[in-house]
């Protein structure tokens, strides 16, 4: 018999009375070949890892030569490492929450490699059956596939089950904007309020809260009736500036504390940043606001802080998002009007460019969306658009001596 070619995978019976396997599947960064062994009790058994092997490497498939990761050492090394320097701190705060606080806990000792969607499918099971949110789970699912798609494109994974696993499944929830008059009254309701054109802005412009908080007056072209979106207000976070122990437990609450974020953020694509056309209405709102904001400059004299904010404090600083938060559930109450999110004015807004008949693409860019999905999101067929829509098809149908006129 003739001795196989160099490379050619080889099944033996090995002295210590086990069959073993070889199997070249490539060449290793140093360029020696990347051989891999397999064994088990039976030849039977070695030759069915071997043409596994085999079929693995003619497919591209074959893990990546190295490190064995489990879940454990994966995620971590991909939240601290990888996803760190990639995304936003907000971002990154809810993938950690997800990685040591549900997944690595649940899942960390399984090899990545080995690791199957019924394991995932289980894990999310006994997550809501010990007290988690549906959307703390998927959540937690949303994060275990980022990362282990990473590991599939950098081969340490020959596919991800993940994107097998069926994710736990969210509660639907129907968002009912607001109607024409309730917006009305929420707006009779800030006249006299400080920053009453915030409200104004919301519900006409369809901003998001951080893009609104994170407007500058050099983003308002009062004159061109224009407002540009270039950066959204983040939240606040701060440590502990004391040099002893101040005895607070977080470092918001020190009487020292340091700002460790800054106050704002670029938008987060490109579809964001964006310019705005504004209504006459608005734009005689935001002479008026800023002739408020200038008096309020006066009384606060040294104290005024020169940030050009759109929205300020009384001492001129950026609003806290939770502030304007409370603020907005003051008002609704003030108004008469049934609780909502705050984003339920986004949807508001974009509801109104439905009803108003605005094209798709205009709507696009008035909302910031990078995609015309978002509008099945965002726009709603209310009472009035279904009205409209009929009224439309009465009139194309029907002639005028069918409809009596």
């Amino acid at each position: 018999m003739g001795r196989k070619p160099n490379g050619a995978s080889s099944v033996y019976l090995g002295a210590d009375g086990s069959w073993h396997g070889r199997v070249t599947v490539g060449v290793k960064d140093d360029g020696s070949p990347d051989r891999r062994h397999v064994r088990g009790k039976t030849e039977a058994a070695v030759i069915k890892k071997v043409r596994l092997l085999e079929r693995e490497r003619d497919s591209g498939t074959v893990r990546k030569a190295g490190q064995r990761w489990t879940v454990k050492t994966w995620l971590s090394h991909w939240v601290e490492n990888i996803a760190a320097p990639a995304v936003r701190e907000n971002t990154l705060a809810g993938y950690r929450v997800a990685v040591y606080r549900h997944l690595i806990p649940g899942l960390g000792a399984h090899r990545i490699e080995r690791l199957e969607p019924e394991h995932l499918e289980r894990f999310y099971r006994r997550m809501q059956e010990t007290g988690s949110a549906p959307a703390t789970a998927h959540q937690a699912h949303r994060t275990i596939r980022t990362a282990l798609n990473e590991a599939v494109r950098r081969g340490h994974l020959a596919k991800n089950p993940a994107s097998l696993a069926k994710a736990p499944r969210l509660p639907e929830s129907e968002i009912e904007p607001y109607t024409v008059a309730e917006v009305q009254r929420l707006m009779a309701a800030t006249r006299g309020r400080r920053n009453s054109v915030r409200w104004a802005v919301a519900l006409a412009l369809g901003l998001r809260q951080g893009e609104a908080l994170g407007l500058r007056w050099s983003d308002v072209n009062l004159d061109a009736g224009t407002l540009t979106v270039r950066r959204g207000r983040q939240r606040p976070r701060w440590e502990h500036g004391c040099r002893s122990p101040c005895g607070r437990k977080h470092g918001g609450h020190c009487p020292n504390r340091r700002q460790v974020r800054a106050d704002t953020a670029d938008t987060k694509s490109r579809a964001g940043r964006r310019s705005i056309g504004l209504p006459d209405e608005l734009v005689a709102l935001l002479r008026r606001h800023r002739d408020e904001q200038d008096q309020e400059r006066l009384t606060a004299a040294q104290l005024w802080e020169d940030g050009d904010w759109l929205f300020a404090t009384p001492t001129g600083g950026p609003v806290n998002p939770r502030t304007d938060y409370d603020e907005w559930k003051r008002l609704l109450k003030l108004a008469g009007l049934r609780d909502g999110r705050l984003h339920d004015a986004r949807h508001t807004a974009a509801t109104v460019l439905l009803i108003l008949g605005v094209a798709e693409r205009a709507v696009m860019g008035i909302m910031g969306w990078s995609n015309s999905a978002m509008a099945t999101r965002y726009q709603h067929l209310t009472a009035q658009v279904r009205r409209d829509i009929a009224q439309q098809i009465g009139g194309l149908l029907w002639d005028a001596e069918d409809r009596g006129d």
